[in-house]
C-alpha cells in the first residue's frame, strides 16, 4: 500500500521496529487468540478485536472508532477472512491518525519566519522532560540552528542541574537561576539572551506539578506573559510530554494538562521499555493534538518525529 512506503533512513526505521517491539508481540500474541479457529471477520471476532484493542491501551474511544471502521468494511466487503485483519487495522488506524496528525514530517524542522522560535515544554517530573528537551536541542543544532535552553522548573535543583548537562553535552548555552526563583524571570531571561545572541530557537523547561492545577495554569499564563514582552506571540510551540509506558495514566495526564494551558503538540516517550505503544494511536485521536516526537530508545538520536505512517508499520509488522 503506497501509504506505507518508506520514508525514513534503514536505521531509523530499525530502531523504531526495535523500540515498538515489546507492544507489538503483546498486541499479536492477544490478536491471534482473538482469530482463533475462525477464517472470518464476525461479530465475535469484533467483540475480541475490541478487547484487545483496549487491553492493548489504545482507549476505549479510540477502539470504538476503530472497530466502527472495520465493521463497515465488513459490511461494506461482504466477506473479509480473519488473514485480511492486519492489513485493514493498519489502513483504518494509518487513516484515522491522518485526522489529527495531517501532512508526513520526517525531519526536525521549525517555521522559517519566527526568529526566535520559543518552544515551552510542559509535563510532570518524571516523564523524560528534560530527556527530551535535550534531544532535541541535539536535534535542532545539528540541523546548524542556534539553541538557546532556559531552565524555568525552578522548584527542583535536580532539573536544573539535569538540563545543565544536557546543554553541555549538546554545547548549547542554558539560562538559569536559582532554584526557587520566579519561572517567568528565567524564561524572560533566556528571550532576552536568545535575541542577543541571534539564536534560531529557544526551548523553555517548565515545572510538572498537577496537583494544584489553578496554580500551574497561574504560572504557565504568566509566564506567556513574561515572554511576550519581548517576543510577541510566544510561544510558538506548547510541547507536553507524555510517559508512554504509564499507559492509560499518561491519557489523564493529557486531560489535565489541556485544561491547565493551551498544549499545541506532544511527544510521547519512554516506548522501547514497554508494550503499550497503542497508547499513542488512543492519544494522538482523542487529544486531536498532533504528536510530533516519540522516544523509542534511550539515546541521543533515538528521538523520532513521529510518522504516522511508519509508526502503523512498524506496529503492526
Amino acid at each position: 500500500m503506497s501509504l506505507f512506503k518508506k520514508i525514513f533512513s534503514s536505521d531509523k526505521k530499525e530502531t523504531l521496529d526495535k523500540g515498538l517491539e515489546k507492544s507489538k508481540t503483546s498486541f499479536f500474541s492477544k490478536l491471534s487468540k482473538a482469530v482463533a479457529g475462525k477464517s472470518k471477520v464476525d461479530d465475535e471476532v469484533l467483540d475480541n478485536l475490541e478487547e484487545v484493542l483496549v487491553t492493548s491501551d489504545v482507549g476505549v474511544d479510540t477502539t470504538l472508532k476503530v472497530i466502527e471502521r472495520i465493521e463497515d468494511r465488513v459490511s461494506r466487503d461482504k466477506y473479509l477472512g480473519t488473514d485480511e485483519l492486519n492489513k485493514i487495522l493498519r489502513e483504518e488506524i494509518a487513516n484515522l491518525l491522518s485526522e489529527t496528525n495531517k501532512g508526513v514530517a520526517t525531519e526536525f524542522s521549525i517555521p522559517t519566519d519566527k526568529k526566535p522560535y520559543v518552544m515551552m515544554v510542559v509535563g510532570v517530573n518524571g516523564v523524560g522532560k528534560t530527556t527530551t528537551i535535550g534531544k532535541l536541542a541535539y536535534q535542532f543544532k545539528k540541523q546548524g540552528k542556534k539553541v538557546v535552553l532556559g531552565a524555568a522548573d525552578t522548584f527542583r535543583a535536580a532539573a536544573i542541574d539535569q538540563l545543565q548537562v544536557w546543554a553541555d553535552r549538546v554545547g548549547v548555552p542554558i539560562v538559569k537561576q536559582d532554584m526557587g526563583s520566579d519561572p517567568a524571570s528565567v524564561a524572560y531571561d533566556t528571550l532576552k539572551s536568545a535575541i542577543s545572541k541571534d539564536a534560531d530557537i529557544v526551548i523553555i523547561d517548565t515545572a510538572g506539578r498537577l496537583h494544584n492545577k489553578v496554580n500551574l495554569m497561574n504560572e504557565l499564563s504568566k509566564v506567556k506573559r513574561v515572554m511576550q514582552k519581548l517576543v510577541g506571540d510566544a510561544p510558538h510551540d506548547v510541547l507536553l510530554v507524555l510517559d508512554g509506558s504509564t499507559g492509560q495514566n499518561a491519557f489523564e495526564q493529557a486531560k489535565q494538562f489541556t485544561k491547565a494551558t493551551e498544549v499545541t503538540s506532544l511527544a510521547v516517550t519512554k516506548l522501547d521499555g514497554t508494550a503499550k505503544g497503542g497508547v499513542v494511536i488512543g492519544i494522538s485521536d482523542q487529544f486531536q493534538i498532533p504528536v510530533k516526537y516519540i522516544g523509542v530508545g534511550e539515546g541521543i538520536e533515538d528521538l523520532q518525529v513521529f510518522n504516522k505512517y511508519e509508526f502503523v508499520d512498524s506496529f503492526f509488522k
